[in-house]
């Protein structure tokens, strides 16, 4: 039997396999620090999960429409209009299984042989293969650190061609943790007007922002923009609910419509429970939240302050999410006993083999430069992690 070749140029998720390969090394008695995945490690909200077993006791366990219950989708349109200035029907909403699965039903409603989409990197890695999963190809607008990392205009117009489908933007940024501020957004905007392409905005940590830093959805910036722009959020990182998987979109009814038959025929509705306890989430206390973010900046700060006390490191400070990135590049052509280090790849294994520490390497993120540690862990878990990572990079030679 032979795989279709869509199936073959498919890489599994880097950053569920390092996830998976540290958890296998604690099973077997290792004492691992995993920096690796991009998962809150707060537990859901007792509020939240009391919905949920209501729902259980009550009967609340059949199926549902495709695109979810009316209750959710009432629910969701009124925090886009809360939190984002961003006024829907709730037919222009769409709730699927996780925020990757909403990005993966526009991949199927919008991309086509041919179709060429941008995306920035450094990218969240599921990105181009979404793209190439649904026979379109990847334009990667490589992004510099002095910028911020963000799309500048000459950038995107040197990428944007007669085949230019769509445009990717995600901020605040995984794997970077910077994110676009309402000049940024009003640039990308009128291009996407002036050039007539999509805008898919993976908002997803928008409640995890630092600094001061406000959060802008870019749909909001005019009714234009907003025509073209399909806006995917989620609970999973603002309400510690990665495991209940529940995603949601917004954006023009063809869009919202096409996608729906496409879940319709894939996983058909996201689970009736977690839609339930999503409606608690998204209407009822938000407290949880500021509480998580102030724990999240303590640690923010405190691992940029040490990685940049590190030799051979340097990371610039992020203002959302819960990644550093630090630059790594002076560590390679370096060696431990004659095996040299030349990649981010290489730094990865050498940091989970010498330092008992898991993280990421960047090339899965597009830039092989930097590595990627997540501070959504304990400060006990990052500063005894980091600790052993000073250490193991002074080895190198």
């Amino acid at each position: 039997m032979r795989l279709s070749e869509r199936a073959k140029a498919i890489k599994p998720s880097p950053t569920l396999a390092m996830d998976a390969k540290a958890k296998a090394l604690k099973a077997a008695g290792e004492d691992i620090v995993n920096f690796g995945v991009g998962e809150p490690d707060f537990d859901t909200p007792d509020n939240i999960k009391e919905a949920a077993i209501k729902a259980i006791r009550s009967g609340f366990t059949k199926y549902t429409p495709v695109g979810g219950i009316d209750e959710l989708k009432t629910a969701i349109v009124e925090k886009f209009k809360k939190d984002n200035n961003l006024h829907y029907e709730k037919d222009e909403v769409i709730v699927s299984c996780g925020a990757k699965h909403s990005l993966y039903n526009i991949a199927e409603a919008l991309f086509g042989a041919g179709d060429e989409v941008i995306i920035p990197s450094p990218y969240w890695v599921t990105y181009p293969d979404q793209v190439i999963l649904n026979d379109a190809v990847p334009v990667i607008a490589a992004t510099d650190e002095k910028d911020s990392f963000k799309l500048r205009p000459e950038l995107l117009k040197e990428k944007l061609s007669g085949k230019t489908k769509a445009l990717i933007l995600n901020s605040p940024s995984n794997p970077t943790g910077l994110a676009y501020d309402r000049k940024d957004l009003e640039m990308i905007a009128e291009m996407a007007v002036r050039h007539d392409f999509y805008i898919i905005s993976d908002e997803i940590y928008e409640k995890l922002t630092y600094d001061g830093f406000r959060h802008i959805s870019i749909a909001s910036l005019g009714e234009e923009v907003k025509q073209r722009t399909i806006v995917v959020n989620g609970l999973s990182k603002s309400h510690a609910m990665t495991g209940w998987r529940l995603g949601f979109a917004a954006g023009p009814k063809d869009v919202i419509k096409a996608m729906t038959n496409i879940q319709s025929q894939s996983t058909s509705n996201p689970t009736s429970i977690t839609q339930k306890a999503a409606v608690e989430a998204l209407t009822g206390p938000q407290d949880f939240i500021p509480k998580m973010v102030s724990e999240f900046d303590r640690r923010r700060k405190y691992m940029v302050e040490r990685l940049n006390k590190i030799k051979g490191v340097s990371c610039i400070t992020p203002v959302g999410a819960f990644y550093a990135f630090p630059n790594v590049s002076s560590c390679y052509g370096r060696k431990l006993n004659g095996k040299p280090v030349n990649s981010s790849l290489d730094l990865s294994a050498y940091l989970l083999e010498q330092a008992k520490a898991a993280l990421v390497p960047g090339m899965a993120f597009g830039d092989d430069r930097y590595i990627r540690l997540s501070y959504a862990t304990s400060m006990e878990n990052i500063k005894k992690g980091l600790d052993r990572i000073e250490e193991a990079l002074s080895k190198l030679q």
